[in-house]
């Protein structure tokens, strides 16, 4: 009897584990067939910030490569082609120096950024998004310093919301 019992209650844990294994997760891509590349021009910078398009497209071959999902490829064999423009650049005061509300101390830097994935063989846009990535950094020296040394980690933000929309779109 109690093996009898013993085989049911491993054939329900069996068929308990079959029928959730689909339920919430899936395992591998979830892109379309047919997408396993992209192409990644220099990002076109319209703000006013110097450098900003270096950065960032750096930043985005670098977000791709640690992601996976797609492999970067040149635009003559790549599957898709991924736009980016720079339509953004600010800093936002976030704390004053406790004596003096005019002195900044520490900023948010924002960038934001309008994205186009094509499909290369056909030049059909597949999806557009907007995106914005953020930074903040202590001001010490000068502003230029300053802002140099929160670029890369606010190129950093915006690159991997930019792999991650593109990647989750489907």
């Amino acid at each position: 009897m109690r093996r009898s019992n013993a085989r049911w209650s491993g054939l329900a844990a069996v068929m308990a584990a079959l029928l959730c294994s689909g339920c919430a997760y899936r395992l591998g891509s979830t892109l379309p067939p047919g997408i396993e590349t992209v192409n990644v021009p220099a990002v076109i910078n319209q703000t006013d910030e110097p450098l900003l398009e270096s950065e960032v497209t750096r930043a985005l071959v670098r977000e791709f490569q640690r992601d996976g999902t797609l492999q970067i490829a040149d635009a003559g064999s790549a599957d898709t082609r991924l736009e980016v423009t720079a339509v953004g650049f600010k800093l936002e005061p976030l704390r004053t120096e406790r004596d003096s509300t005019k002195t900044t101390r520490e900023y948010r830097m924002l960038i934001d950024a309008d994205l186009v994935l094509f499909k290369t063989k056909s030049d059909t846009p597949m999806m557009t998004r907007h995106v914005q990535g953020e930074a903040t950094f202590t001001f010490s020296g000068d502003m230029a310093s300053s802002k140099a040394q929160a670029l890369p980690e606010a190129a950093r933000d915006l690159s991997h919301d930019i792999v991650e929309a593109v990647v989750e779109y489907w």
